[in-house]
């Protein structure tokens, strides 16, 4: 070895260390919990401190104050109620006082209403917002086998803001490109699950009745057959939910075999009606409304946005860690 190789051994060595040593690097404190048999690899590992940090950003908000559902109804009080006219005038005004809070707080009343006549309809936002509530409606009532008993309400979404901040558009699809490389497919374009593959598992899998197994239950099947990209897309749609609930494959899938409905977890029926769930929302619900959304509200290709896993999960696996809101907000339960 001469005194070159050597000083280079040294100064490479002298940067491993220093790599490790003065780098605010440790190990996060992690904690197992097993989910299945032993020898499955059923386990879930979470970083402590995420948890905690979850923890902390999924706090329900205050209510402001103690129902009255005595009194006259709010159809009775106010014009142009088209929805909510079944409550009393107490719950409608503690409703609104509350929606404001959870979806414009820095707006205020203005987001939704003419101010001037508040009976008016002349904001769109005040249209989308009846079709939201009916949507909250639709929700509790016909997707129980998802949300169970604790349901949601428009601040699992909204948070705070007036547009959810996790909602998705159509994306416009890559065409040819110039030289060799030719048509990529929407590949090596934006990393999903630190891999790199189609950036839209979204449109065909969560907007549409596309096919999500592509997986055969036989060896060398001939009655199933999947294609390179249909796999790709199930893969980052698979990906996606993992992110968005802050869980493992494991949460729901039993990895000595993915496909089996038998060694899975409850969880994963549960996902499973999600799945559909997004799917109606987006179709029955968001879609229906394009017509009425300024063109700046639309996406590039001109659809609305729409909701998917992260929407209202944000990173637990039960929203708002499970907590329940519609003990203090029941008329948002179901439609009267």
């Amino acid at each position: 070895m001469n005194i070159w190789t050597a000083l280079v051994a040294f100064v490479a060595a002298l940067l491993t260390v220093a790599m490790f040593v003065m780098a605010d690097w440790d190990l996060p404190p992690v904690k197992n919990t097993q989910t299945g048999y032993r020898g499955t690899a059923m386990v879930e590992i979470d970083d402590i401190e995420r948890l905690q940090a979850s923890l902390e950003a999924n706090q329900l908000p205050e209510t402001p104050w103690e129902l009255d559902t005595s009194g006259p109804r709010a159809s009775e009080v106010y014009e142009n109620v088209q929805v909510l006219g079944h409550l009393s005038s107490d719950q409608f005004d503690r409703l609104m006082v509350s929606i404001t809070e959870w979806v414009s707080p820095e707006q205020g009343c203005a987001y939704c209403h003419n101010e001037e006549n508040l009976a008016l309809d002349d904001v769109y936002t005040k249209v989308v917002a009846r079709r939201m509530i009916e949507m909250t409606w639709a929700v509790n009532e016909d997707w129980m086998d998802h949300v169970d008993q604790t349901g949601v309400t428009c601040y699992t979404c909204h948070r705070g803001h007036p547009v959810p901040q996790h909602v998705w558009f159509k994306e416009d699809p890559p065409g040819p490109t110039r030289g060799w490389a030719g048509y990529t497919a929407g590949q090596n374009t934006v990393s999903i699950g630190l891999t790199s593959l189609q950036t839209d598992p979204f449109t065909t899998l969560l907007g549409e009745e596309g096919e999500i197994r592509v997986e055969s239950l036989d060896a060398l099947p001939s009655d199933h057959v999947a294609s390179i990209q249909d796999t790709e897309k199930t893969y980052s749609l698979m990906m996606h939910m993992s992110g968005a609930l802050g869980v493992n494959c494991t949460y729901c899938h039993n990895t000595r075999a993915v496909q089996d409905w038998e060694q899975s977890t409850p969880a994963r029926m549960t996902a499973w009606h999600g799945i559909d769930m997004v799917r109606a929302l987006n179709a029955e619900h968001l879609d229906p409304l394009k017509p009425v959304f300024p063109e700046a509200r639309l996406g590039p290709l001109g659809d609305v946005a729409k909701v998917h896993c992260t929407t209202c999960h944000q990173g637990v696996s039960k929203p708002l860690n499970g907590a329940s809101m519609l003990g203090d907000y029941p008329s948002l339960s179901g439609a009267p």
